[in-house]
């Protein structure tokens, strides 16, 4: 692709947490703070959480009589801390340049939770949106990323999917969606490129613009 990658494009989604919000601190204190009442491990928890959703990670790890209770609890608490996130650098800006149906956002979170970090972090909230809610499979599961697609008019294979987690990247690629990896947890997951932030990347007519500098490499 160059070292300048321009993809084409229809239509573009994201992924919220860790690509358009930087969550990582949020979800570091919310799923710590359930693991230590569950009495888990928070650092072993902490390593299966990103990208999926709430209830299937409690589904591996607490026996199916608190599942329920167990999920809600950790819904609570990342709403009570989705006010601490903030813009991951370059978002705002593309966002401001992209037309409203041309984009959507496909989060593993809760509706709430979802508007309340894109509100907290001051970006716009999407037109279309699919949260953990939408689908009968979460991620690494394909079904969000082809509904997001469908909701945006446009068949998977002509969008192109922003991810930072090996289970979200699983998910475009299954989809058929090219996939552009953000930040460091994305190096090593098949992403077609990785980028540090979405600084100066760029969408128009049908081509998302790639500057060389945002490239981290993927070690082939």
């Amino acid at each position: 692709m160059g070292l300048s990658p321009e993809l084409p494009a229809r239509a573009l989604l994201f992924d919220n947490d860790g690509v358009l919000v930087d969550s990582d601190a949020a979800v570091t204190s919310s799923w710590s703070r359930w693991a230590t009442e569950h009495g888990l491990v928070p650092a072993d928890v902490l390593a299966v959480v990103h990208g999926r959703r709430s209830a299937d990670t409690v589904a591996d790890l607490v026996p199916g009589p608190g599942r329920a209770a167990a999920t809600a609890l950790i819904d609570r608490y990342e709403l009570e801390d989705a006010a601490t996130v903030a813009a991951v650098p370059g978002a705002a800006d593309l966002l401001a340049g992209l037309p409203a149906d041309v984009w959507g956002v496909v989060t593993s979170g809760t509706p709430d939770l979802a508007t309340a970090r894109l509100t907290a972090a001051g970006l716009p909230l999407p037109r279309t949106l699919v949260t953990a809610r939408d689908v009968r499979t979460g991620k690494p599961d394909p079904e969000g990323y082809r509904l997001g697609a469908r909701l945006l008019g446009v068949p998977p294979e002509d969008t192109v999917v922003f991810e930072d987690s090996p289970a979200g990247i699983a998910a475009g690629r299954a989809a058929g969606a090219r996939v552009v990896g953000v930040g460091e947890r994305a190096l090593g997951t098949g992403a077609d490129v990785v980028v540090r932030d979405l600084r100066g990347l760029s969408w128009a007519g049908g081509v998302l613009s790639v500057p060389a500098a945002a490239l981290l490499p993927t070690g082939g």
